[in-house]
């Protein structure tokens, strides 16, 4: 079954934009975009199942440079 998630992404100073360049070209990612509040980050991916989603996160979205802090919200169908 596939998993849809929310990503909550905080940065470095001075690297919002970059962040969100290298993470929307990530396979997976549907889509990256900068917000205001508590977090700098919001992206929106979609895996095979939550063994996937607990990769990327781990292996290519936290290696982005600055990054800083990711905060990880599976959809549930209710």
């Amino acid at each position: 079954m596939a998993v849809t998630a929310y990503l909550f992404i905080e940065t470095e100073g001075g690297k919002t934009a970059g962040v969100v360049t290298a993470v929307r070209a990530i396979d997976g990612v549907v889509s990256a975009d900068a917000i205001t509040g508590p977090s700098d980050v919001i992206a929106r991916v979609e895996t095979a199942d939550i063994d996937a989603l607990g990769r990327m996160v781990v292996s290519q979205i936290q290696a982005v440079d600055g990054i800083t802090r990711t905060q990880t919200c599976p959809v549930v169908n209710l």
